[in-house]
């Protein structure tokens, strides 16, 4: 029975661009490292839970206490939980206050040059306006005026 919708021809996701070849050397490399761990892994386990005399049988002479079977995961633990706490640091002590101007800008920002006032450049039908960041005294007067201005109406406006 032939099928209702049309099969599409299998292509390869991304496309080769025509005339080159690519390298298979990614999946080899994935395979090993794979393989590698699971053969570590496995010899992990029989190091940790095999008797002293099936160890000796199998040939090997000498090998690390058993202890460090359990001390090199829990290092491990520690480790990992002491490097989040240390980047988790780092952003907290790089963090600007609250009061610092860094907070609202920084280097990146693009500004609208003070000569020139840029703020009725879209006046003119036919410009395209620059793109920069708005001040931000800028944006607390558009947004924050009528607010102030109905509380000093209603006498509800407190001196901080």
């Amino acid at each position: 029975m032939e099928p209702t919708s049309p099969v599409p021809p299998l292509a390869p996701f991304p496309p080769d661009p025509p005339g080159e070849h690519r390298s298979r050397a990614p999946e080899f490399y994935g395979f090993v490292a794979w393989t590698s761990t699971s053969v570590v892994f496995v010899l992990y386990v029989l190091w940790a839970l095999l008797p002293d005399e099936y160890i000796v049988w199998l040939g090997v002479e000498w090998y690390p206490s058993r202890e460090w079977a359990l001390l090199l995961p829990a290092y491990s633990i520690v480790l990992v939980l002491l490097t989040y706490s240390v980047y988790f640091s780092i952003a907290i002590a790089r963090t600007p206050a609250f009061s610092d101007p860094n907070t609202l800008i920084d280097t990146k920002a693009h500004l609208p040059a003070l000569n020139a006032n840029q703020y009725f450049k879209h006046a003119d039908p036919d410009a395209i306006p620059e793109l920069y960041d708005i001040p931000i005294g800028l944006v607390n007067r558009v947004v924050y005026t009528n607010r102030i201005a109905c509380q000093m109406k209603s006498g509800r406006l407190e001196k901080v």
